[in-house]
């Protein structure tokens, strides 16, 4: 990965790497480095950019043991919370379990947009493990083996839960809780970070697997 025609140095860009891979944002990164907060924040926007198409090109399937979840970010915390709550992002998520996590914005929960995401990510006769949501009704009668969890009554039966999409769910929130408040326009690129930042795993891989840079004399990035 390459952030091209950038006026900061070499140093300062490896400086700024490791903040942005520390989870900093990116007016804690200019303070501690000592540059301008705007050409920082150019610097981490660029950064998600890349992630994005990155993460957005993956084409292979999920196999084996998956789980399903949507869950809903931003918007008000009084009133109605998850399904059907106001002003809120409604997000998509399937995980392999023991592997890596795919998510993707939705219009809503229901099962005429979960199911051509499903079927497009999940090869057949895999195993898939969802709540008790209605859209995932539509999976009893699918070409994929389908097992519920019934949240009300309790949130594992052996190998019968979704802890693994829900504790990326609980990752993803908790990161995007420091910069109090995304725009809207430019929640998928905060959202496919958390999704790179589960794949990839610790920090050290985050930086050892992903980044690499050349620097170019004149002009900006971004």
């Amino acid at each position: 990965m390459y952030i091209k025609h950038c006026k900061i140095s070499l140093n300062k860009q490896l400086e700024l790497l490791k903040f942005f891979v520390a989870g900093s944002t990116a007016r804690t990164a200019a303070e501690m480095t000592q540059i301008h907060r705007n050409t920082a924040i150019r610097f981490f926007h660029r950064l998600r950019e890349k992630i994005a198409i990155k993460q957005q090109d993956r084409i292979e399937q999920f196999c084996g043991k998956i789980e399903l979840d949507e869950s809903y970010f931003g918007g008000q915390r009084k009133g109605k919370r998850g399904r059907g709550a106001s002003n809120k992002v409604a997000v998509f998520g399937i995980l392999k379990r023991g592997g890596k996590v795919y998510t993707q914005i939705i219009l809503n929960a229901k099962a005429d947009s979960l199911m051509p995401i499903i079927r497009d990510k999940i090869e057949p006769d895999s195993i898939v493990y969802t709540d008790c949501w209605r859209a995932y009704n539509a999976l009893d009668v699918s070409e994929f083996k389908h097992y519920r969890i019934n949240h009300s009554q309790l949130f594992a039966q052996n190998t019968n839960h979704i802890n693994g999409i829900e504790n990326f769910w609980n990752q993803a929130k908790r990161h995007m809780r420091k910069f109090n408040g995304i725009p809207q326009q430019h929640f998928n690129l905060f959202l496919k970070e958390c999704e790179w930042r589960f794949n990839i795993g610790s920090p050290k891989e985050q930086l050892k697997a992903e980044f690499k840079f050349e620097v170019q004399q004149g002009g900006y990035f971004g």
